[in-house]
């Protein structure tokens, strides 16, 4: 799936006047037609847990054996070069230009996939020390279009990563499942005065195998919240 230049219109004040890919000067949008088209977009996807399958399939074999707790997934991109490069330069290299971009990209496809859109947002946190040497949270940068775009409340008040844990992409599958466990608590006060919730979308930037979603999913639910979808920019194939 490829958005027209219209998409990328109101993105032209925050970012800079090239592509931010291959830097052809004088753009008045974030990317250039070449470089867009080039993106790798995941339009062929799981419903539940967004990885790329065959056209025309609705789940993948996974999600039909052991269907997981999320309803959905919504992810516009595969988590290949160059959208690798985008987030990692956001998340590592101080690129905040990177983030309306991101944000964007998932926005547009979100309000494509015309569901009913939930009560609340939910970046995923970051523990306090890595918030302290980042200076931001990516995952909140990402979220910010969307709440501009659906009107729904973006909230950072009720999730508190608890513990700081070692990247997903630096361990292997069975370190990842592990990793977040643990890792996250619910404010039980801040929800109550949240009021009765039934639909919450988590955001991030990447899946990967899922674990750190899941985790916030399985706290949601257990509060009773049933209703868990995970909105992220890219996908791991």
């Amino acid at each position: 799936m490829v958005y027209g230049w219209s998409f990328f219109r109101h993105l032209a004040r925050a970012l800079p006047p090239s592509c931010l890919l291959c830097e052809m000067p004088g753009r008045l949008h974030p990317l250039c037609a070449g470089c867009t088209a080039d993106l790798p977009w995941n339009p062929s996807a799981c419903r539940t847990c967004a990885l790329p399958v065959p056209p025309g399939q609705r789940d993948c074999a996974a999600c039909l054996a052991r269907p997981p707790l999320q309803v959905r997934t919504l992810a516009p991109l595969r988590y290949e070069f160059p959208v690798d490069h985008l987030v990692a330069g956001l998340k590592y290299h101080g690129r905040l230009a990177h983030a309306p971009l991101l944000g964007a990209l998932l926005r547009e496809h979100v309000l494509a996939a015309g569901a009913p859109l939930p009560e609340l947002l939910l970046p995923v946190p970051l523990h306090r020390r890595r918030l302290a040497e980042r200076g931001y949270n990516q995952a909140l940068e990402i979220a910010r279009p969307l709440a501009r775009a659906t009107g729904l409340p973006l909230e950072t008040g009720l999730l508190r990563r608890q513990r700081a844990t070692a990247a997903q992409m630096s361990l292997d599958a069975e370190a990842r499942a592990r990793n977040p466990a643990g890792a996250f608590a619910l404010d039980a006060a801040r929800l109550d005065r949240l009021g009765s919730l039934r639909r919450v979308a988590i955001i991030d930037d990447v899946m990967t195998t899922g674990a750190t979603l899941a985790e916030i999913g399985r706290l949601l639910q257990q509060a009773g919240i049933l209703h868990v979808e995970y909105w992220v920019v890219a996908r791991t194939p």
